[in-house]
């Protein structure tokens, strides 16, 4: 499995709080490159720019790929282009919110 899909998988772990979807399947992950051997690099976003778990959520993507065996250090960049909607959520997530 490629490293990508990996931190992908993993990311399946990290749940926005007050939902209770984690943030893949919430469509809150944007993009996930790899910048380096062990480096991995994540825009996301939330789904309200004032978010007060703003810190905890962004935290534990962060803390979940740098985990991983094959990740030294993630960075998360939040952005706010394209806003988040609920059509960005998978399947999985929309069964799980309605």
């Amino acid at each position: 499995m490629e490293i990508i899909d990996k931190v992908r998988n993993e990311l399946k772990n990290v749940y926005d709080p007050e939902l209770n979807i984690n943030v893949v399947d919430l469509g809150l992950i944007y993009n996930i490159k790899q910048i380096s051997d062990r480096i991995i690099e994540i825009d996301m976003t939330l789904t309200t720019p004032g978010c007060p778990l703003h810190d905890s959520i962004s935290t534990g993507v962060k803390h979940c790929v740098e985990q991983m065996e094959e990740v030294v250090q993630a960075f998360v960049n939040i952005v706010w282009e394209p806003a988040w909607s609920p059509d960005k959520m998978t399947e999985e997530g929309r069964r799980q919110l309605y």
